[in-house]
């Protein structure tokens, strides 16, 4: 079957929406050129021991330099949006509030390169890249840092509101939370529960607060937030326990407040001495009306009860099932759990329309006279665009697929060691190659969308 073919097969609605997705970090580099300061990635990434092989985004995939041919390429594979995320402190450099002349030219370009290319921008304001003066200023447990959230997205909706499609808050704030502060995988690489807490609230504040400011800067503004709901399933029945516990915390801390203005009431029993004391008084601010969320999906997540009795809430441990597929990071693929994931959560809560703002797979195929032939992430991709027209057939009310990511680029602590662009990137050179995969995905927009197939 060619892979032509094999796209034709999928049954989409007609006003679906294919993209690809980036984030700021991760490509940008020109980490400290025009006026750009640290976040606190840069003093994560610069700290020994923190990122795989001693890697940083210092130069990435250098695509400050290099972003209208970057979109040139973007609008080669025939999609109709592109997801980017704005650096904070490349806009906004220090405490004073001054914006950076430099940075803002440089959205403005992207921006408007977008839409000379008839491509959708879909924004992110924060993609885990917090300024390092706002850090070091109380971070996301100063209410300081939420104010100047909400005056970081005002701005944004006023000078680029009129020409971006939708707007997010956060990039997965269970990221820059529990796998940030709880299990110190990510900047700032700390394990404190109650500062776990503390920020994971701060974030909610944050971005009802952006909501709300945006809201009234341009109110047809399409809104919204970006979630990595966990696929969770027990190990044996007699887990059951575990994996309600384990999609409490998870999920639950992020869903309940963001669309239904509570917390979890099993955690809120187990935590409460930890929680914010004024918790309960933030929630009519955080459960802002939304016009959409997005869901990232990747992998599902198996667990069971933790091994000592004396393990803080939820008391889970996550299990790796032996002979399973897997990608080259370790991730278990199982497409139909993605199909099973949207239909729990508007089972389980009020939701909006959703977008797949992120879905792919690392594989570290390297480039073989002048092609890389990544059939696996090609078959992954196509098992879940499927798995999202299952969910679409049952009834969810998906808009669009954003696949991870357009190209090989900073896999934050696994630094440059696994791929999972469509785009293979040779960071000695920055050479740009489609790949197997990247053709097919071409293949399926343009016959989605009408388009001419992007030539090998």
């Amino acid at each position: 079957m060619t892979a032509n073919e094999s796209s034709n097969q999928i049954q989409l609605p007609d006003n679906f929406v294919f993209g690809v997705a980036t984030a700021a970090y991760q490509i940008e580099g020109a980490a400290s050129e025009d006026g750009r300061t640290a976040s606190i990635w840069d003093t994560f990434s610069h700290t020994p021991g923190k990122v795989l092989n001693g890697d940083t985004g210092d130069v990435a995939c250098d695509h400050y330099h290099r972003v209208s041919s970057d979109l040139d390429l973007i609008q080669q594979l025939n999609v109709g949006a592109y997801r980017f995320s704005f650096s904070w402190s490349r806009l906004f450099p220090t405490a004073g509030g001054q914006v950076n002349q430099a940075g803002l030219d440089f959205y403005d370009r992207l921006i408007d390169g977008c839409l000379e290319r008839n491509l959708q921008p879909f924004a992110t304001l924060y993609h885990w890249d917090l300024p390092q003066y706002l850090y070091d200023n109380g971070g996301w447990e100063s209410k300081e840092t939420a104010l100047a959230f909400a005056n970081y997205a005002k701005f944004i909706a006023d000078h680029f509101g009129d020409r971006l499609h939708t707007v997010v808050t956060f990039n997965e704030p269970w990221c820059s939370s529990i796998l940030s502060y709880l299990f110190g995988v990510h900047a700032p690489g700390l394990k404190d529960l109650p500062k776990t807490l503390s920020v994971i609230h701060g974030q909610h504040i944050a971005h009802g607060l952006a909501i709300q400011a945006m809201r009234a800067s341009k109110s047809d503004l399409p809104l919204g937030i970006v979630l990595n709901a966990q696929a969770v399933y027990p190990i044996g029945a007699q887990t059951n326990g575990a994996a309600v516990r384990h999609h409490d915390f998870h999920n639950g801390l992020f869903f309940e407040p963001l669309f239904h203005g509570r917390y979890p009431e099993q955690a809120v029993k187990a935590l409460a001495p930890l929680l914010p004391k004024t918790f309960m008084d933030d929630l009519p601010t955080i459960a802002q009306p939304l016009d959409f969320w997005g869901l990232n999906y990747y992998t599902p997540t198996w667990v069971t009860d933790a091994a000592s009795a004396d393990e803080l809430y939820p008391a889970t441990a996550e299990v790796q099932r032996d002979d399973v597929t897997r990608t080259d990071i370790g991730w278990e693929v199982k497409a139909d759990c993605l199909t099973e994931l949207l239909k729990r959560l508007y089972a389980d809560y009020s939701l909006p329309p959703c977008y797949i703002t992120e879905n792919g797979a690392a594989y570290n195929h390297e480039l073989v006279e002048g092609g890389v032939d990544d059939l696996p992430r090609q078959e992954y991709l196509e098992q879940h665009i499927k798995a999202v027209a299952a969910a679409i057939s049952e009834g969810i009310d998906v808009k669009g697929y954003f696949a991870w990511s357009l190209m090989d680029n900073f896999e934050w602590a696994e630094g440059y060691s696994q791929r999972f662009g469509l785009v293979h990137v040779d960071y000695s050179t920055q050479q740009r190659t489609v790949k197997r995969s990247g053709h097919w995905y071409a293949d399926l927009c343009q016959s989605h969308r009408g388009l001419s197939p992007l030539s090998p």
